[in-house]
């Protein structure tokens, strides 16, 4: 065996050695060490050496775009009897053997979508020709086919027949393989506490959901979308909104992600322990009427609760309502505040009553002996319920009303009119207080009488005589008898 034949087995041995090393659709970087007419050399590592069509290394005007010492990347196309690369079908295969080699290595390659035809379209690949159904042109649904017309895209050959003559083509496998890469990518990334980035694709009364890239989406709810209540989601995004959310929970099992937007900012009920107190009066507006009272913001993302029965009486169930539409402003007074809960009571204050943040107040004052005007506010069996101030309701019992037994007493003081009443009895808390109707008449009859001896007395001293004198005098004169 001569040196040179003992040369060229070892070359070639060492070329297989270095093809086993490597995969079809891998790819690699090298460096070009030669070359030739038809192809190049390039050294990706070891002994051996790989090929490359010298014709990858041109640009569309048949110059070399590369010289000796380069160094480029490639995919592997075979591996049969060494090594073979390309650089060109990622970009358009231009032979028939490299459409071959990347239907085997299932190696993407470009095409250029040349027309619409019946279920898809045209492509070209190279010198051939291959068709992509509608389906496969893209992830999502085409609205307007025409669109693809005339676009360079990258594509997957999944059928190949014929000698290449018949080609089928998939863009939308590489899309998903691509989708699946970044979903999986993104999925690390995204773990409760996480801030991220995401665009808005839909939105709904309930929320909007956002996609945080590679398919991947999570449902930003409208509880989550700010402090304050949220009416209408779509005054807050529109579809395509670019939004930085946070990652609230993440469901490993059903893959469900929950975002929120206001948890990027301060919570404001943090500072109400030290902002609020009881008795201070602030400005607010009201947000939305319940059957048992009205919602009041009193700044963004801190609302209190005017309940029902803080409102005076108006005669009708529901005649509340139309001192405090939604929409309306006015000044109202803290009543309660339970920080733990979240809770704020409130009271609307008669314009004038108090400037917004001093504490109101009271237009009088609910101890013994105080003589109040209140509202009627219904009728028991025992009694009536007298509305005296937001929160403080007066018993007065049967006895007290003033009002005979046999009298009708529902007459006598209809639900919503004024009663002038004096408090028998209250406690320190304000909740067990006791009027009379009954106590006011009393009063009245007793004033009316020291108001008619006041007036006897002025007469008496007017006329130049006192009582003690027209006594003695009737007490002088001679009986009839």
């Amino acid at each position: 065996m001569s040196d040179e034949f003992e040369d060229d087995f070892a070359t070639l041995f060492a070329a297989s050695q270095q093809a086993r090393q490597f995969e079809r659709g891998q790819t690699v970087e090298g460096r070009i060490v030669a070359i030739g007419p038809e192809v190049a050399f390039v050294d990706v590592g070891g002994k051996g050496e790989a090929t490359l069509e010298v014709a990858e290394l041109r640009d569309a005007d048949g110059a070399l775009e590369a010289a000796v010492g380069d160094r480029i990347q490639a995919v592997v196309v075979s591996t049969s009897g060494g090594l073979t690369l390309s650089r060109r079908l990622a970009r358009g295969a231009v032979t028939d053997r490299q459409v071959a080699d990347a239907y085997e290595a299932a190696l993407p390659v470009e095409g250029k979508v040349e027309r619409e035809i019946k279920g898809g379209y045209e492509v070209r690949v190279g010198r051939q020709r291959g068709f992509c159904p509608l389906s496969q042109i893209d992830i999502v649904r085409t609205t307007d086919p025409a669109v693809h017309v005339g676009r360079v895209y990258t594509f997957r050959i999944v059928e190949y027949k014929n000698e290449g003559r018949d080609l089928v083509l998939s863009r939308r496998a590489l899309l998903e393989d691509e989708q699946q890469a970044q979903a999986e990518a993104v999925r690390r990334t995204v773990v409760p506490g996480a801030v991220v980035s995401g665009r808005v694709v839909s939105v709904r009364d309930f929320g909007a959901f956002v996609d945080l890239g590679g398919g991947v989406q999570g449902l930003l709810h409208v509880s989550d979308m700010g402090w304050s209540r949220v009416s209408d989601t779509a005054h807050v995004v529109s579809p395509g909104d670019e939004v930085t959310v946070k990652v609230l929970r993440v469901d490993d099992a059903t893959q469900k992600i929950a975002l929120g937007l206001k948890q990027l900012s301060e919570d404001p009920w943090l500072l109400v322990p030290s902002a609020y107190e009881v008795g201070q009066v602030r400005p607010g507006r009201v947000t939305r009427l319940a059957e048992f009272g009205a919602f009041v913001e009193l700044e963004p993302g801190v609302e209190g609760l005017a309940h029902a029965s803080t409102f005076a009486p108006t005669g009708r169930p529901d005649g509340w309502t139309t001192r405090v539409p939604v929409g309306m402003t006015g000044t109202f007074q803290i009543l309660s505040i339970d920080p733990v809960k979240r809770r704020i009571g409130v009271a609307l204050v008669d314009a004038g009553t108090s400037p917004a943040g001093e504490r109101a107040s009271a237009p009088g004052q609910i101890v013994p002996g105080a003589r109040l005007t209140g509202k009627v506010e219904r009728h028991e069996k025992f009694g009536v319920f007298v509305f005296l101030a937001p929160g403080r309701i007066g018993l007065m019992p049967l006895g007290e009303t003033g009002v005979a037994r046999e009298g009708d007493v529902a007459k006598a003081f209809p639900v919503g009119s004024d009663v002038e009443v004096i408090v028998l009895e209250a406690d320190a808390a304000g909740r067990r207080i006791r009027v009379s109707r009954k106590a006011v008449l009393d009063a009245q009859e007793a004033d009316e009488l020291r108001e008619y001896h006041a007036r006897s007395a002025a007469a008496d001293t007017r006329s130049g005589a006192s009582l003690a004198d027209k006594l003695r005098s009737a007490l002088d004169k001679p009986s009839n008898r």
